[in-house]
């Protein structure tokens, strides 16, 4: 069964057919899926899903988009909800310089804040880290994040970043990018990492694959990645199947 590690079902893209999709996965091979979260709302909402559908953990975290809104008593309240059984990771936290809003400044210290409560909780970290390829490493380098270890999701950066991350035993997530004609650094980077440190995601609904490219994502498209990376690393579906989820059961202790 494929093993979805990162996804949005909280988003209101899925507010017209959410339990007829999610009731569908497992006929169609998707056996588990982490539901990523971004902001206190996101994170009960997600809750709930868990408790709906057996197959379905959450991750506890503030986006960087979101992080403006942080603050002491908010994140005293992740860290409670950290200990919930189904809560596998923090996340998914970072640094986003894509926009000037919210300030590099506040990013940074709410991810600092986050990653040091996933380090008193125990449990890995999900990065989301865009346009802000230095700053991610060096604060994750610092804060030595290698301690709980964790996935790169939404993987964007050099083959040589990669490699920073590979070597401090981090995941790297692949998705629908891979898929894109444009996704060339991309394939490169799953070309050269081992396969035994990629996990596999869509971040439904966003970021759909070819030939699906604009519309609305989720879980069921992950046989498009899942054969693209067939092809790089010259393996069956069926072994990358089984090996991501093997990878994704190690980066999520399930």
């Amino acid at each position: 069964m494929i093993f979805e590690t990162h996804a949005h079902y909280d988003d209101e893209a899925f507010d017209s057919d959410r339990d007829l999709l999610l009731s569908s996965m497992k006929e169609n091979g998707i056996g588990t899926i982490v539901n990523a979260t971004s902001s206190k709302r996101t994170v009960e909402q997600s809750i709930e899903l868990t408790k709906k559908y057996p197959f379905i953990y959450t991750t506890i975290g503030v986006h960087p988009s979101d992080s403006a809104e942080m603050n002491d008593s908010e994140l005293k309240w992740l860290e409670e909800m950290c200990s919930y059984e189904k809560a596998v990771a923090v996340g998914e936290i970072g640094l986003d310089y894509h926009y000037d809003e919210p300030s590099k400044d506040i990013q940074k210290k709410w991810f600092e804040a986050q990653i040091e409560m996933a380090k008193r909780t125990k449990l890995p970290v999900i990065i989301h880290s865009r346009d802000a390829a230095k700053d991610t490493l060096d604060m994750m380098k610092a804060l030595n994040a290698r301690e709980v270890g964790g996935d790169i999701h939404c993987f964007s950066y050099s083959v040589e970043t990669a490699r920073e991350y590979l070597n401090m035993g981090f995941f790297l997530g692949i998705g629908g990018v891979i898929t894109f004609k444009n996704g060339r650094k991309l394939r490169e980077v799953v070309e050269y990492a081992p396969i035994e440190q990629l996990v596999i995601e869509t971040d439904s609904p966003y970021l759909s694959p070819e030939p699906y490219r604009g519309k609305r994502n989720s879980s069921l498209n992950l046989p498009f990645v899942i054969e693209k990376i067939a092809e790089i690393k010259n393996l069956s579906a069926e072994e990358v199947i089984a090996i991501t989820d093997n990878n994704a059961r190690r980066l999520y202790h399930l």
